[in-house]
């Protein structure tokens, strides 16, 4: 893309945070995530649209779209996973030692893109995900009852529960069984992915 370091950390910022809350970024959400000025980060939009990596309409809020078609640097191997944010959820999960190699880049691969999130909290302690484990997500939009997804919700809030249908509502259900399962309707949440693995390191 020929772009420098900060341009760089615009693209990944914007990428990251439509596959985490569905829509672009503001300015001004751009520059506290980045820690610069708003008037910063209009000169960098700026200088990315020239260059034609980033297109957005003057008129909305968030219209920030990536343009280009390349490949940012943690997405060209499968086994660098891009790590987007944490998740709400948690606890541990049992070591199983394992002589064999792993591929990630098999292991791991989707047609519809893998990414990772970092578990923050204990919701879903009684599925052995703990805090500070990594989840890799599938991006999809739909998911079977008993998955475990990432909901984001028509608040802003992103979590991960399992999920199940019934009838016309849809039941986020926490596995900790001191916590009271969410309960909404299609159109206060979204399907952002479903776990397809967990990565812990023990360091």
């Amino acid at each position: 893309m020929n772009l420098t370091p900060r341009q760089l950390d615009v693209i990944v910022a914007i990428r990251n945070y439509r596959h985490l809350h569905g829509v672009a970024p503001t300015m001004q959400e751009l520059a506290d995530q980045l820690g610069t000025s708003k008037v910063t980060i209009f000169e960098h939009v700026g200088a990315l649209e020239k260059k034609r990596v980033l297109r957005r309409d003057k008129h909305k809020a968030r219209s920030l779209e990536i343009t280009s078609d390349e490949l940012l640097p943690d997405e060209e191997r499968a086994t660098k996973l891009p790590l987007l944010g944490n998740i709400a959820a948690g606890s541990p999960i049992e070591a199983i030692e394992n002589r064999e190699e792993l591929d990630l880049e098999t292991m791991f691969h989707s047609k519809a893109g893998v990414y990772v999130l970092r578990v923050r909290g204990d919701s879903m302690i009684e599925d052995h995900l703990c805090d500070g484990d990594y989840v890799v997500i599938e991006r999809r939009e739909n998911a079977r009852n008993g998955e475990q997804v990432v909901a984001l919700l028509d608040t802003g809030e992103a979590t991960l529960k399992r999920y199940y249908k019934e009838g016309g509502k849809i039941r986020l259900q926490p596995a900790n069984r001191t916590m009271e399962p969410r309960i909404v309707s299609p159109d206060q949440m979204k399907v952002q992915g479903v776990v397809i693995g967990v990565l812990r390191s023990y360091a």
